[in-house]
């Protein structure tokens, strides 16, 4: 008696041969996997603000998602992980602001004006939020640094609005534009790290202005050099 298939009745995706129920199947767990994490995103970041980031434990935040707690490093596997999904959030909307008003003909360096403010207004709302993701761009742990540095890309968000200014000639030649962006990303997390460690008499948009006009001017007045 010949053997069964177990496929025999199931219909195929042509394409690439995978059965549809399979597809659906696999589909379906992925959209779960994604309303899961977003699920537990969103309750750690409510937790974070209305509890403090350092307070507020794993098991917390599992336990507030509805998930265990090996669950939760399932999807992050520390806490500081949370907050680099936040970051690259915020990261993605300056890249959409800066390239939508270049698009416009928006003049580079008013652009890198208006996405260092929007970040500073970020800063600022969200205080407690900003030491802990930043400290995670200069964790010892190489690896964690290089995943922090991965989803904050703030220098290439910064190199996009300079990339016309170089291409025209504006830019000095003896850095590259990549390094100059870095420069610009390196400040403006130093000065926004002490600013909400410690807080100044001045608001973060202004320390924040001040640090950039003084890497665009410089600061040695051009007739003593």
């Amino acid at each position: 008696m010949p053997g069964i298939n177990p496929l025999d009745g199931v219909q195929f995706c042509t394409e690439n041969a995978i059965p549809w129920g399979i597809m659906d199947s696999t589909s379906l767990r992925e959209r779960q996997k994604e309303r899961r994490r977003a699920r537990i995103y969103n309750v750690a970041i409510d937790l974070f603000k209305r509890g403090g980031f350092q307070t507020t434990t794993a098991t917390d935040i599992a336990r507030a998602s509805n998930v265990s707690r090996g669950t939760f490093f399932n999807y992050y596997p520390y806490k500081e992980a949370v907050l680099l999904d936040y970051g690259s959030e915020v990261m993605n909307r300056l890249r959409d602001h800066a390239e939508s008003r270049l698009h416009d003909g928006t003049p580079p360096l008013t652009v890198l004006y208006e996405v260092w403010d929007r970040l500073a207004d970020e800063n600022t709302r969200e205080r407690d939020l900003f030491p802990p993701l930043a400290y995670e761009v200069m964790n010892p742990n190489p690896e964690r640094a290089r995943t922090a540095y991965q989803a904050l890309p703030l220098s290439k968000v910064i190199e996009l609005i300079l990339r016309p200014m170089h291409q025209a000639g504006m830019m000095r030649t003896d850095l590259s534009l990549q390094r100059i962006s870095n420069l610009i990303a390196d400040t403006y997390l130093m000065v926004a790290l002490r600013w909400s460690a410690y807080g100044t008499e001045r608001p973060l948009q202004e320390e924040m202005r001040l640090a950039l006009n003084l890497l665009l001017e410089g600061a040695v007045k051009r007739d003593a050099r």
